[in-house]
This record gives structure tokens, sequence and C-alpha cells, in this order.
């Protein structure tokens, strides 16, 4: 008799709530799965995700994962543009369903306008940090990167350069002070990889 109690409960909590706020439940989740796999497509994996024991906040260290021999640049080479190219299409795809996502709750009727409001602010987020991301890249290549990924997500931001040695202080002060003139995300709360 109890299971019949609870699943009453459960039936009448869910005909309460109503259809829209199961939609806006579901947009909640959707979106922070796609936070969730941008954080794992550019996490530090060695280290377990942000490097917290440096005093700066920075990786200098080579990503030698998927190279552990050096001796075949144009394989190298592949792998990396491989990389970076996945990393920005998986990038992508996150933002464009969470945006798909987003804007289905702002079109659907029966939002309220406190639900819409705050699906526009998510919005207005996610293009502010994809533009922040975009000019990082920008301006990284600019400085003599080769290639860049940059993620940022709220107050951090991951940054994944190609670079065949490991990188320079110089380098990493470099990456930082583009970061925090682009994004305003103090060094600490940057993680920087370096890709061969």
């Amino acid at each position: 008799m109890a299971f019949k109690e609870k699943w009453e409960s459960v039936k009448n909590f869910f005909m309460k709530s109503g259809k829209r706020n199961l939609i806006i439940a579901c947009a909640v989740v959707l979106i922070g799965a796609a936070v969730w796999i941008n954080w794992l497509v550019f996490s530090d994996k060695d280290k377990g995700g942000y490097d917290y024991s440096q005093s700066t906040g920075m990786s200098g260290e080579l990503d030698n994962s998927k190279n552990p021999t050096s001796g075949n640049t144009d394989a190298s080479t592949n792998d990396a543009d491989s990389y970076f190219t996945t990393a920005q299409v998986s990038r992508q795809r996150a933002r464009d369903e969470a945006l798909e996502v987003l804007n289905a709750v702002i079109e659907n009727a029966n939002a309220t306008e406190e639900v819409k409001a705050e699906a526009v602010a998510e919005i207005t987020k996610i293009s502010l940090e994809m533009e922040q991301e975009a000019d990082i890249e920008s301006l990284l290549i600019s400085k003599g990167f080769e290639k860049c990924v940059a993620v940022v997500n709220g107050e951090t931001a991951s940054i994944v350069v190609k670079c065949s040695e490991q990188l320079t202080p110089a380098q990493l002060a470099q990456i930082n002070a583009s970061v925090y003139e682009v994004a305003g995300i103090e060094p600490i709360n940057i993680t920087i990889v370096g890709k061969k």
C-alpha cells in the first residue's frame, strides 16, 4: 500500500508541475550535460582537471599522450591538426545543442516570462563566451601559436595550444595575458596545455 501512495504522490507532483516545468527541467539538464561534455573534452586528464597546486594555475607540460614517439613529424602534425579540428567541432556541437534547447524554451507558448528571460540570459552568456573564445584563439594565433582551442566557461578558461616543445614561462605569461585581456579571467582560473 505504501508504494501505491508514493506513486500517487509522484503522479500528483507531475500533474501539478505540468509540461512547462518538465521542459524547463529537461533544458537545464541538457545545458548541464553540454557544459560537462566541454569540461571532459578540454580538461587536463593526466592531472584530473585543473591543477591548483601551481601558484599561477598554469600547466606548461607538453601533452604527448597521443604521440609517444616524436620521430614521425608528419603523423604528429596530422594528429595535432585532427585534435584541434575535433575539439572545435565538439565544442560547437555542444553549444549548438544548448542554444537549440534554449530557443525552444523561448518559443514555448506555455513558458512564463521569467523562464523566457532566464533562457535569453543564458543565450547571451553562451554567445559572449563563444565570442571570447574566438577572440582568444585569434589573438594567440596572431602572437605566433600555430593552432589554439579556447574554452571559456564563466570565470574559468581552458586553453590548448599546438607547440613542438614544452611551453616556456614567457609563452604561458603571454597566453594568460591574452585570456585576461579578452575575457577578464584571472590566471589562477586558466588551464593551459601544450599539444604536440
